[in-house]
């Protein structure tokens, strides 16, 4: 089986190469927005809209109005229209909210330029390659860039499809996808465990082992505070006020990259120790829009966990399930299936089944009857494939 795996590396540009990374990020920004502008304008005026292809064709006419654009990577500009052509069909097939025009002023601003080969006199030449062993990145236009990252590779094994440059306050970053071949067999399970999503505890496994919530935000969240009422007393605009919020969008930077670090832990822990992993289909942008735990629910990432649970039980040959968002994991008794609806409420952290006597903890008893749920499906997926 094919999967795409990213690498990220940090960047190290010169001071020319800073200037030419920015103008590229401006000028994808800049077609993108153009073509956007110019779909909508067409589409009020005919009821028509313009093909990523005829946008493409375009961008050789604007050379003449906008000479600038000849200075960057031609290739950033096609797959800027590329991801406009995708924002539309997400708009209209799957009902996604419709495309936004860039702002410069984002945390993070990016540009994509694809992979592409040559061949003369019988050597093949691409416009990507990377070199572990000097840490260096050639990219088209940016020539060779210093990178750091992956001290344990000595290359990158696969097909290089893309890279992606972003600028994050900064600091400059290159993400490179490669295509690379696994095997598709599965493990034979041995040891399967249930998880259950909480905001006391970030995970909690029907083993009774709990991840504890290390609440990132709130660590940070007086330096969060100070910084902003800085900002508020700057003059929009001027040195000290881009200061001042450089200074913000790294303490945001430092609170993403601790919350990635811990989910990743976590996850790769429970994708090495087990062959079986299941867990709730949680409907978290409903959660978070409905429920008064939303920055809560942000802090513990439970998006990200899923994530990464999904796509490093499928490198590893593992299974990962979910099961129906709506079974009643908290309020069922996992030893005898007593009903308890008055674990519907969210302060009850333990109780006794009036049935059996067990006494359960809230979490552990959900993650049990996870597990036990899961086992079913598993049962009549395997089932069903021998039917």
């Amino acid at each position: 089986m094919k999967i795409n795996k990213a690498y990220k590396f940090r960047l190290y540009p010169n001071n020319e190469q800073i200037i030419l990374i920015n103008k590229t990020i401006g000028s994808a920004r800049f077609i993108y927005n153009y073509c956007l502008n110019k779909k909508i304008e067409l589409y009020q005026n005919t009821g028509k809209t313009l093909s990523c292809y005829d946008c493409i064709k375009d961008i050789r006419n604007l050379y003449d109005e906008y000479p600038w654009l000849k200075e960057i990577d031609s290739c950033s500009l096609r797959c800027a229209l590329f991801d406009l052509d995708n924002a539309y069909t997400k708009f209209f097939r799957e009902k996604k909210g419709f495309p936004r025009f860039k702002s410069k002023h984002n945390e993070k601003e990016t540009y994509r330029t694809n992979y592409i080969t040559s061949e003369y006199k019988g050597n093949v030449y691409g416009n990507i390659k990377i070199n572990l062993e000097t840490n260096t990145i050639k990219l088209p236009k940016l020539k060779e860039v210093s990178i750091k990252g992956y001290r344990n590779l000595n290359k990158l094994e696969g097909r290089i499809i893309n890279a992606t440059v972003s600028k994050e306050s900064d600091r400059y970053y290159v993400s490179v996808i490669v295509e690379q071949e696994i095997t598709e067999e599965k493990v034979k399970p041995t040891s399967i465990v249930g998880i259950d999503l909480g905001i006391k505890n970030q995970l909690i496994t029907s083993n009774g082992e709990t991840y504890e919530n290390n609440k990132v935000t709130e660590k940070y969240a007086s330096r969060l505070i100070k910084l902003q009422r800085r900002l508020s007393k700057k003059a929009r605009g001027s040195n000290n006020y881009n200061k001042a919020k450089q200074k913000i969008s790294t303490l945001y930077r430092k609170i993403r990259n601790t919350r990635k670090h811990i989910v990743h832990q976590i996850t790769s822990k429970l994708t090495e120790t087990n062959d079986i992993i299941i867990s709730e289909d949680l409907n978290i942008k409903h959660m978070i829009q409905e429920t008064n735990f939303s920055k809560s629910i942000v802090d513990v990432t439970w998006g990200e966990i899923i994530r990464q649970l999904d796509y490093k039980a499928k490198w590893k040959g593992k299974y990962y399930l979910k099961i129906n968002r709506y079974y009643e994991s908290s309020q069922i008794c996992s030893r005898c299936g007593y009903k308890n609806v008055e674990t519907k409420n969210l302060n009850l952290r333990s109780w006794e089944c009036i049935e059996c006597g067990i006494k359960h903890d809230r979490d552990i008893n959900a993650a049990e009857n996870i597990l036990f749920e899961g086992i079913c499906k598993y049962g009549k997926e395997v089932l069903g494939k021998l039917i």
